[in-house]
This record gives C-alpha cells, structure tokens and sequence, in this order.
C-alpha cells in the first residue's frame, strides 16, 4: 500500500465518523471548576498583596525607630558648651516662632 492511498484512506475513514459536539466541550462542570479556580486565584492575589504591604509597614516603622534611637543617642553623646543645655532636651523649645517663645 502506497503513503498516499493509506492517508486517502484515513481521511475517507475520518469523514464517514459522526462529529459530537457535546464530546468536546467543557460544559456546565468545566465553567463551574473554572470559576472556582479563579475565585481562588482571586483570594490568594488579594492575601498576597496585604501581606506584602505589612511586611513593608513593618520596614518603614523599623527604620523609623532605628533614626530616632540613633538620633537620641547622638543628642546624648554631644557635649554641651559652657553648660548650656541641648536644643532638643529644652523644655521651654518648641516649633512655635521666637516671639511667642518669649512672651511664656
């Protein structure tokens, strides 16, 4: 038998079979599990985005309090002129301009 009359054959024999559409698709059980799947995806996407924002949180605030630790301790460590006191351990020092500050 040739090549070519073994696929004449194959495609004769293809033709003459009954084409089922149903066999084929998904149907309602593949849409139902494909949403499933998604929903799920859905959830673990929204978990993983605020658990990656708390571990940032977390940094932010740990750099945070470490310059404030190495800011106080440097405030510590500098010496003082002549017996006046820190700026930044004055009680009467604040934001507010100098008028104000000395009118209290």
């Amino acid at each position: 038998m040739s090549p070519a009359l073994a696929s004449a054959l194959t495609f004769v024999s293809a033709a003459e079979e009954e084409f089922d559409p149903n066999d084929v698709t998904p149907g309602v059980v593949g849409f139902i599990a494909t949403i499933l799947i998604m929903l799920a995806v859905l959830l673990l996407v929204i978990d993983m985005v605020r658990r990656i924002r708390r571990v940032n949180y977390r940094a932010e605030a740990r750099e945070r309090i470490a310059a404030e630790e190495a800011a106080a301790a440097e405030a510590e460590a500098a010496p003082t002129v002549d017996g006046a006191t820190d700026v930044t351990t004055d009680p009467a020092a604040s934001d507010a301009p100098s008028e104000e500050r000395d009118e209290r």
